[in-house]
């Protein structure tokens, strides 16, 4: 594929060359996948209105999130196992969203290390937090964080329970990969992918090998992720969190107006309206669908973000027409990191902003903070 225009060419390509197991931890939701689904087709049905003979120079799409100046109301959204889509994938995102001037988001299953993306951009980043039944070493994370030079702590409420996702269970997903016929047969017919694999050091969870307590490989991580995510998660442990923290707080995972307005007692300085990329509750509301609800159930008392099944810029409008103040991109930056490592990610960034900026001027303004639900027919 010569030209790449959007983010499905990116996918097509990152399907090529990334292996099966990864590929499909990235491109896949829980059970049915009707959440995952409906999390990209309910943006189809937002239609816009379209605007002419009005002043289209002199555009902006630069805002604010958090606080933070941001070149458009997008970051990268925190994703596992980033450094299995590419070799070092952490470290290519992060330095392509210094770049683009939008937040890079950690996540604590990152292969790359919160050490390593530190070294490597010399640039704050946002650090995603699952809490685990070792609270000694959601405590360490949460230091390293701060010693890391994090700028703001996204908390992940809705993995408490991790959602079945058959193609992980077929694959046999690990990270590596193990050495059975069917991913040796896989593997061969990506070059390009292993190549990259065999000139890092970084192919395990750099986030928590050496860390946690008795994680020393490979072996017993695999037990001990299986027994650590924490199903008595309360907003109790919020507030504890967000006191260890000090910092920005922002809450991952809020899908119901009742949950938006607990989330307003718990010190956070915004919430994600989410539901984990389909991946967790199959048949819970897609992310843009709940998203005014919860915009209209705690209005300006914190911040609204969003993120599921954003494709283009047309959907981070859409969002933002419906009351988001920022969105997040994670399999569509995926899709360019697998296809062509950080210029890939360079090209999923840029091709939504084309498009963003590009709609907003049909829709007749000229400027990302005067969007408002004016823009959407009713």
């Amino acid at each position: 594929m010569s030209v790449v225009t959007s983010i499905e060419d990116l996918r097509i390509l990152a399907k090529r060359r990334v292996p099966r197991m990864f590929y499909d931890y990235a491109d896949s939701g829980s059970w049915t996948e009707s959440t995952y689904r409906s999390n990209t087709s309910d943006f189809a049905k937002i239609k816009l209105r379209q605007r002419v003979a009005v002043d289209m120079r002199d555009r902006t799409l630069a805002t604010e999130m958090i606080g933070e100046p941001v070149s458009m109301p997008m970051a990268l959204a925190p994703t596992g196992l980033t450094g299995m889509q590419h070799a070092d994938g952490e470290i290519l995102a992060a330095r392509a969203a210094v770049k683009a001037g939008i937040p890079f988001t950690l996540s604590t299953m990152s292969i790359c290390s919160m050490e390593d993306i530190a070294e490597a951009t010399g640039k704050p980043f946002w650090f995603q937090l699952y809490v685990m039944r070792d609270r000694e070493f959601a405590a360490n994370l949460i230091d390293r964080a701060k010693k890391a030079g994090c700028s703001a702590l996204v908390l992940t409420l809705d993995l408490q329970i991790l959602g079945q996702r058959h193609k992980d269970i077929k694959n046999g997903l690990s990270a590596p990969p193990k050495p059975t016929l069917t991913n040796l047969i896989n593997l061969s017919t990506k070059l390009r992918w292993c190549l990259g694999m065999l000139g890092t050091r970084r192919r395990t969870f750099g986030n928590i090998v050496g860390h946690a307590k008795g994680v020393d490989d490979m072996s017993s991580l695999s037990s001990w992720t299986s027994q650590q995510f924490d199903p008595a998660l309360s907003w109790d442990d919020v507030k504890w969190i967000k006191d260890r923290w000090g910092g920005k707080l922002i809450l991952k995972g809020i899908l119901d107006a009742e949950d938006a307005e607990l989330a307003l007692g718990s010190g956070a300085d915004a919430l994600i309206v989410s539901n984990h990329g389909g991946r967790q509750l199959d048949g819970a509301m897609s992310s843009i669908e709940a998203l005014p609800g919860i915009v209209s159930a705690v209005g300006s008392k914190i911040e609204v973000h969003m993120d599921g099944g954003i494709r283009s810029g047309q959907d981070v409008l859409k969002a933002i027409a419906l009351g988001a103040k920022g969105t997040y991109i994670g399999r569509a930056f995926l899709y360019g990191l697998g296809a062509k490592g950080e210029e890939g990610v360079t090209a999923a960034i840029e091709i939504i902003r084309k498009e963003l900026d590009i709609t907003m001027a049909l829709c007749g303004l000229r400027d990302i903070k005067t969007v408002t639900g004016n823009i959407l027919v009713r």
